[in-house]
């Protein structure tokens, strides 16, 4: 794709040089298949390289193993027969469902293939080299790889000793911020940063920038405030949401940004085409199902919380967890420990550079967990 001459000038008095007009095209063509990675990219950085065993245990890459919920594979599908379709009010139906859920307006909800999307474009929109990628330390990379591969400005924030996000640090860490990313709970620690500490970056963040809070996780936080009434009031705010985790879709790919339309509306821009109706009518019958986040979030919870116990019993060090993942300490190179494990067809998650002894891994089935336990034993002796 070639820019027309509007964009390359708005990109020139956003700072941007000709050089990056290349990679800027790029990004907006791909959309979220992007050369930084995107969220299965991201993923994928968890997995030893050459196939798995079939009998091998995936805790690498906080998926959901219980898959998406019957109501909504019986969604897809009757659907699929009308694949040749391109279906746009499907996805109008899925954006009315959960703005009327969210209590906001439909035009403040606006549907993706996942949430890596709408993340990725917010840092074409709001960030340049004299803008900058406002996030924490260790974070989800994603956005960080995004802004770094068009030329803006990075600025990571370490977490507090309490693992939340240094709100009051990221509101100074630049005053020409222009996008400030909170993902809570926080992915890779599972950690959780209070309503009253948002709120308070929201009221506090440098004049003319945008927070994103990504609660792709915040389903599994029971008692986890969402930040959505802030979209409602109007903020300088946007709200991501995936059904990757909970809901089991992660290979199905449905999301949504909400923020007031004109915020949505710099950043939609650079994207374009009609969703995937199998994942539109699945989220939409996700939604539905009243029971279904809290029983999948007490099943998570009691799996998490043995580990958690195990680990413990073990005198293993871990972050505390309010998520489907949790960070623990092996005191010596992380990767090692990773390779071990392989070596047990167990497959753990990735190291983050600030914390090069710390593992990641998924909370997966009970099973799963167990034999994570024996691997975890043998491989740490």
């Amino acid at each position: 794709m070639q820019l027309n001459i509007e964009e390359k000038r708005e990109l020139l008095k956003r700072g941007f040089s000709r050089r990056n007009f290349g990679r800027f095209a790029t990004v907006i063509t791909a959309g979220a298949a992007l050369p930084f990675y995107n969220e299965s990219a991201m993923a994928q950085l968890s997995m030893i390289k050459g196939p798995m065993p079939s009998d091998a245990v995936k805790i690498n890459a906080n998926e959901n193993p219980l898959g998406p919920c019957p109501e909504a594979a019986d969604a897809m599908y009757g659907v699929i027969q009308k694949g040749g379709r391109y279906l746009y009010e499907e996805t109008f139906g899925f954006q009315e469902t959960l703005a009327a859920q969210e209590e906001l307006k439909p035009s403040y909800v606006a549907p993706f293939a996942g949430s890596s999307a709408p993340l990725h474009q917010a840092v074409l929109a709001f960030t340049s080299p004299t803008k900058s990628f406002v996030t924490a330390d260790p974070g989800y990379e994603a956005g960080e790889r995004a802004a770094k591969f068009i030329g803006s400005k990075v600025v990571r924030v370490p977490l507090t000793k309490t693992y939340a996000h240094d709100v009051v640090a990221m509101a100074k860490a630049d005053p020409n911020a222009g996008l400030i990313y909170l993902c809570n709970p926080n992915n890779p620690t599972g950690s959780l940063t209070s309503r009253e500490d948002m709120e308070w970056l929201l009221n506090n963040k440098p004049a003319g920038s945008i927070l994103m809070v990504d609660e792709a996780y915040i389903h599994f936080a029971g008692g986890a405030a969402t930040m959505t009434d802030m979209v409602a009031k109007d903020k300088d705010l946007i709200v991501l949401r995936t059904f990757s985790k909970l809901y089991g879709m992660a290979g199905l790919r449905a999301g949504v940004a909400m923020a007031r339309p004109d915020i949505l509306e710099r950043f939609e821009r650079y994207t374009a085409g009609a969703m995937p109706v199998t994942s539109m009518v699945a989220a939409n019958a996700s939604l539905q199902v009243k029971t279904l986040v809290a029983d999948r979030r007490k099943k998570m919870q009691e799996v998490r919380e043995d580990t958690l116990s195990w680990l413990d019993k073990h005198n293993f060090h871990y972050v505390p967890s309010v998520s489907n993942k949790f960070m623990v300490d092996t005191k010596r190179p992380g990767r090692d420990v990773i390779n071990a494990m392989a070596k047990e067809k167990v497959y753990i998650g990735r190291t983050w550079p600030c914390w090069p002894t710390y593992v990641r891994v998924t909370v997966g089935t009970r099973d799963e967990m167990e034999k994570f336990k024996a691997a975890f034993l043998k491989v740490m002796a």
